[in-house]
């Protein structure tokens, strides 16, 4: 373990390259200390040869363990049994990857969803729907802590008290995590049993070359990557292209055909990504056996007329706090002091910009 770690440190070294030196050299210790002229026999060029002579007279492996032990990161290399399988069976694994949380909970049954960044209220009505019905199936849900839909789908998991794996494209150590408005989130998920993964070292900055290698282990982990939303240029689509290099399945959430956040998922499917309507669709795909049976969606029963009359209105498609005034015929003081209470019993959900929807 010791020799990935400081394998991992070169930057110039990723998989492809780390594949070079262990199939050259009888064991990794032996390739940290090689001369250049011997890393470049083992298939190196000489930039990154040269780079491994000059880190290694830097590195104190002692002093590294240290800041991993203090910052409470583990370690899983690709030799180890632990190592995920479905992402040893990849193209291109990482040769390391540095956790915390619970590795038992990455298991065969996961999912990877994704999205763009700039969630729409479509966006933020889908996602806890879809990964509310695959959590309820015991799916572990992959995601890559990003703002948007990737945010949303690892909140809604740690709301529903399941475990979720966010996958980082930066180091994991606390000042690294990215966003760094999201660096609570990743607590939380640890905190409930979930994965926070990367295979970028201490101290890796989230530079944007990072992300697409980020974007191939979300995919790797998964048995299928559902696109939720996406724009023509979102990184989702290169989460899905990996899965598809994977042998993996692309499911995609459509969408209205004049939204740009939508031009992505349907270009998917027209491409023949599986469209979903639910996450049955993506059960039938997979073929996934002995899922517990659907829950239906309970009735939600209000308290009094004024939340009869305004959740009547409040079916499966958002509405603004004016088109709700409009609709109850109740005062504005009495729709915004019921859609409070109505929050606060869980009941509707508020979409951002004053757009409700039924919670139910």
């Amino acid at each position: 373990m010791k020799f990935h770690i400081a394998f991992s440190q070169i930057t110039r070294i990723g998989a492809k390259r780390f594949g070079l030196i262990k199939n050259y050299f009888p064991d990794l210790e032996t390739a940290w200390k090689a001369s250049t002229f011997e890393l470049q026999q083992a298939g190196l060029d000489k930039s990154a040869a040269e780079e491994v002579f000059l880190r290694r007279q830097q590195w104190n492996p002692d002093e590294e363990l240290e800041k991993l032990r203090k910052e409470n990161i583990k370690v899983v290399t690709i030799d180890d049994e632990k190592y995920p399988k479905l992402l040893k069976e990849t193209y291109n694994p990482p040769f390391i990857l540095y956790y915390k949380g619970d590795l038992d909970n990455i298991h065969e049954q996961a999912i990877a969803v994704v999205g763009t960044r700039k969630i729409s209220n479509y966006g933020k009505q889908v996602t806890p729907q879809i990964v509310t019905q695959l959590i309820a199936q015991d799916i572990i849900i992959v995601s890559g802590l990003a703002l948007g839909v990737d945010s949303l789908a690892h909140l809604t998991c740690v709301e529903n008290k399941k475990p979720t794996i966010a996958v980082l494209g930066s180091g994991l150590d606390s000042q690294n995590i990215y966003p760094s408005i999201n660096r609570a989130l990743a607590d939380n998920i640890v905190n409930n049993g979930g994965l926070v993964i990367t295979e970028f070292p201490i101290g890796m900055m989230p530079l944007r070359h990072n992300f697409p290698a980020r974007n191939r282990i979300i995919s790797g982990l998964s048995l299928g990557t559902l696109v939720i939303e996406a724009g023509q240029s979102s990184g989702a689509l290169i989460t899905a292209k990996f899965a598809l290099e994977q042998n993996r399945e692309v499911f995609a959430i459509p969408g209205q055909i004049n939204h740009p956040m939508s031009h992505g998922t349907n270009d998917l499917i027209k491409k023949g990504a599986k469209l979903v309507h639910s996450a049955e669709d993506i059960f039938e795909e997979l073929n996934l056996k002995e899922l517990k049976q659907f829950q239906t969606n309970k009735e939600i029963i209000p308290d009094s007329p004024e939340e009869g009359t305004i959740l009547k209105h409040l079916q499966t498609e958002p509405l603004h706090i004016n088109e709700i005034v409009k609709l109850s015929d109740l005062t504005t003081q009495e729709v915004n002091s019921t859609l409070m209470m109505l929050e606060m019993k869980g009941k509707v959900k508020n979409l951002g910009n004053n757009s409700y929807i039924a919670s139910g």
